[in-house]
């Protein structure tokens, strides 16, 4: 089945088990996100965010230094 078929049947079924399938899915993608973090005291941290912002969590991912570079671009050109 592809991703299309898919959506076609899930557009036919009632709204309220769209709701129901769409929550499932989001927290598949969460407990996917959640694992794919290492383990350390950040994870109750994110447990402590709203349940929207977590499904932010691994939209991005962005490298150490990658981060860093952009603080410090952002420093120079505020501070300059």
């Amino acid at each position: 089945m592809t991703l299309q078929e898919l959506q076609n049947q899930a557009l036919q079924l009632p709204i309220s088990d769209r709701w129901q399938l769409v929550q499932s899915v989001l927290t598949s993608i969460q407990q996917e996100t959640l694992l794919s973090i290492s383990p350390t005291s950040s994870v109750e941290f994110i447990a402590d965010l709203d349940p929207w912002t977590q499904s932010l969590m691994g939209v991005i991912k962005l490298n150490a230094d990658d981060s860093i570079e952009s603080y410090i671009d952002y420093l120079e050109e505020k501070y300059s």
